[in-house]
């Protein structure tokens, strides 16, 4: 999940100058990132099969946080933050990429991968009632009609799997742990609005990464020195890399690429694909069939994300407020 950045969104009432209203190759690398993201719930629960969760979560993000430390020193344009700043990410990263991933992870272990990728989808909903909350701005009533939509359709995904017989007989809990750690998500993704005004993503998302693996890390130690990695099957070293390197690393990339050239609303409708398609791979490669009223929470949630792109804030409308409703939870 990322949240998108204030100092790449277009100016009021346009978009950027590179974009094109023609599909060019930003747009299939937003398609391709939907498509990771999507499969990336599925994939996580086959790495679920075989490895404890937390000892899965410490090897994916300590890659995902390794490889985007790496990848970050890449950007020589970009000036170096503050030494505040660096301290004011990692406690930041410490909420995102710490408490996120530990609730994100031991839901996804309780519950269906489609019920996860719906709940995820919601994200934006609580970020615009936390921005509230912490006087981050104000969306005006088509914007709260989405936001109830979504919250609607969370109601009947999370109400759904009562009626689930699989997901270890936990999966209520599991859809609560998600939508916790949605809640959290959308905590750091409104807390964190102001450094991306003034801090490079690439550098962003490695300082953050970097705290969140070393809480997952300590938290993993006793399952990873339990598990003798010689014997792990391929398809969980797979998963790992397909969920750190994949979702973690790859498609941010192509969600900041995205957002740079075609502006926050463009992108996000490509990020909006990722449930539909996570509900599409599960049903085929782990045979969950939805059920009706997760369906029913499906059209609520995915209407509700249509709402609120419509929405165009009015210019004198702060730029928190614009944040709050252009953005977008997204990746797993």
């Amino acid at each position: 999940m990322t949240t998108l950045s204030a100092s790449r969104r277009p100016a009021a009432g346009g978009t950027p100058a590179e974009a094109s209203h023609h599909f060019g190759m930003t747009d299939l690398g937003l398609v391709v990132m939907a498509v990771i993201w999507g499969v990336n719930y599925s994939v996580v629960k086959v790495g679920l099969t075989a490895l404890p969760p937390l000892a899965f979560n410490g090897a994916r993000i300590l890659l995902a946080a390794l490889v985007l430390a790496l990848v970050a020193t890449t950007a020589r344009d970009a000036a170096r933050p503050t030494g505040r700043d660096v301290r004011a990410l990692l406690a930041l990263g410490v909420l995102g990429n710490g408490l996120y991933q530990l609730l994100f992870i031991f839901g996804l272990a309780r519950t269906r991968a489609g019920v996860a990728a719906l709940i995820v989808a919601a994200g934006p909903a609580w970020i615009a009632i936390i921005g509230k909350l912490l006087g981050r701005g104000w969306p005006g009533a088509r914007a709260w009609f989405g936001i109830g939509l979504q919250l609607v359709g969370v109601a009947c995904v999370v109400g759904s799997t009562q009626g689930f017989g699989d997901a270890g007989g936990q999966p209520l809990l599991g859809a609560v742990l998600i939508a916790g750690g949605s809640v959290a998500w959308a905590f750091f993704t409104v807390l964190l609005q102001p450094y991306t005004e003034r801090v490079h993503p690439l550098q962003l998302s490695a300082i953050t990464m970097a705290s969140g693996a070393a809480v997952i890390v300590l938290v993993a130690v006793p399952d990873l020195l339990r598990i003798s990695w010689g014997t792990v099957p391929g398809r969980a070293w797979a998963s790992i890399a397909y969920a750190g390197i994949g979702a973690l690393v790859i498609a941010y990339l192509l969600f900041y690429r995205g957002v740079r050239v075609l502006g926050p609303t463009r992108t996000a409708m490509y990020s909006n694909l990722q449930p539909v398609i996570a509900l599409i791979v599960a049903a085929v490669a782990l045979h969950e069939q939805p059920t009706t009223w997760q369906l029913v929470g499906a059209a609520s949630i995915m209407g509700g994300l249509v709402v609120s792109r419509l929405v165009r804030p009015p210019a004198a409308r702060t730029a928190a407020v614009a944040d709050a409703e252009a953005s977008t939870s997204v990746g797993a």
